[in-house]
């Protein structure tokens, strides 16, 4: 273990006889509190904020942009405190809130991906090659303007899809009804569907595989939305191959 900061979340430690001691307590304590219970604002905005609150976070995605953030790798966290940009390197099981989406991630150790229902089907002790497949719920909440919105939280390339549920979290106005859908096929997992405050839907469908990242589209019917949002939850396996030799 380093003498000088923690093994896990690289927390400064406290040298014996040290002067300005609060400074070293103070970094560690401003770190703990962006990374205990973290939540980030987004992993998509790729533009660092000019005016950033005082404790945001975000996930960075390729070709981030901005003084503090160009040329930084994706997938770092960016911590904003104290007027500067700080960024963090995630380890393997940490777990992320993205406001944005309302998403749960967690950091496998090499990348971010969706935690929520995740199911290793195949373990190493059963497959010596590390072949695995998984259940996945994607999901995203989304505030509907105009004819149709669609998710930015897609079906995955190469998944299959079981449904995709839906409730409407904010009553819906300007449309009468909606349906839930892809493009091509706008009622594919629902149609007429509730625009009161928690009216709910499961679309149910026959196993469909997608080779291609898919959004999820909410349609108005009877008029277009001016107001109201709806929870989208994707419901889907995922495959992994075996691991590279």
């Amino acid at each position: 273990m380093s003498n000088d900061v923690t093994p896990r979340l690289s927390l400064p430690f406290v040298a014996a006889g040290q002067a300005q001691k609060h400074i070293t307590v103070n970094e560690a304590l401003g770190k703990l509190d962006g990374l205990v219970q973290l939540a980030v604002q987004s992993r998509t905005t790729a533009a660092q904020p000019a005016s950033p609150a005082d404790g945001a976070m975000h996930i960075l995605p390729s070709g981030a942009t901005g003084a503090a953030w160009l040329g930084t790798a994706a997938g770092l966290l960016a911590r904003y405190a104290d007027g500067i940009w700080e960024t963090l390197t995630p380890k393997a099981g940490w777990l992320a809130w993205i406001i944005d989406e309302g998403l749960a991630l967690i950091h496998d150790g090499e990348a971010w991906t969706p935690l929520s229902s995740t199911f290793k089907a195949l373990t190493a002790a059963r497959s010596p090659f590390l072949a695995a497949s998984r259940f996945e719920i994607l999901e995203q909440e989304l505030t509907l303007s105009g004819a149709s919105v669609a998710t930015t939280v897609t079906i995955p390339n190469r998944a299959i899809v079981l449904g995709v549920s839906t409730r409407t979290s904010v009553a819906v106005t300007g449309a009468t009804s909606y349906s839930c859908g892809v493009s091509g096929d706008a009622a594919k997992f629902g149609s007429s569907l509730g625009v009161a405050k928690n009216a709910s839907n499961v679309g149910v469908i026959g196993p469909t595989a997608y080779y291609a990242d898919t959004p999820v589209v909410i349609t108005a019917a009877g008029g277009s939305f001016t107001g109201g949002k709806v929870r989208v939850s994707i419901h889907a396996m995922r495959f992994d191959a075996p691991a590279a030799v």
